[in-house]
């Protein structure tokens, strides 16, 4: 409870902090680093729960490299916190495929890393995909529906909630729900079935 407080209390601070950095004031690093770090940290948390026992990514490597990568989006134009952790979500998800894609390259053919979509929504999948399929299939999906794939990735490799993932797609708590339900069909096809058809 004190902590979901504490982050409420935080949001507008994060925003403030963003802008400024937006606007130039590279000094409001120091401020922002321990209200984002925190959230960064609960999000790769989350993500690394969910993979195998041995994974080699460890949540402060996550969250550092992340961390490292947002701070230097020079070109950004932060709109507020909802902004940030989206274009972090972005970035935790490239850093786990590369990661995945090199870890499939050393063992050439070994045993994929499987993956859980969503530990409260997961899909009726017969078997768990692994990180790269799941990629493939958001970028497949991102031709037919970029906002969709957006969604996926936000909730999946940004950990968003559905109120938090209405507020950084300007859209309602149900409309996030309705389209969850149809993106979930539609990779539940694309990755136990094979099948490639339009959302």
């Amino acid at each position: 409870m004190e902590s979901e407080a504490k982050e409420l209390r935080a949001k507008p601070e994060i925003t403030r902090l963003l802008l400024a950095w937006s606007s130039g004031d590279r000094n409001v690093e120091e401020d922002l680093l321990p209200l984002v770090y925190t959230q960064l940290q609960a999000i790769a948390k989350r993500y690394l729960r969910r993979e195998r026992s041995g994974h080699t990514l460890e949540t402060s490597g996550l969250v550092n490299e992340a961390y490292l990568r947002l701070i230097d989006q020079n070109r950004v134009r932060w709109r507020d916190r909802a902004h940030f952790f989206a274009i972090s979500s972005q970035i935790m998800r490239r850093i786990l495929v590369d990661h995945a894609r090199e870890k499939a390259a050393e063992k050439r053919g070994g045993l994929a890393q499987r993956i859980s979509l969503d530990d409260t929504d997961s899909i009726a999948l017969q078997r768990a995909p692994d990180l790269l399929e799941l990629d493939d299939a958001l970028t497949s999906l991102a031709l037919l529906d970029p906002e969709g794939a957006k969604l996926v990735e936000l909730r999946y490799f940004g950990g968003l909630t559905k109120n938090e993932l209405a507020e950084v797609l300007e859209i309602s708590t149900a409309t996030v729900a309705r389209r969850w339900r149809m993106i979930r069909a539609w990779l539940h096809t694309y990755l136990v079935k094979g099948e490639r058809h339009g959302v």
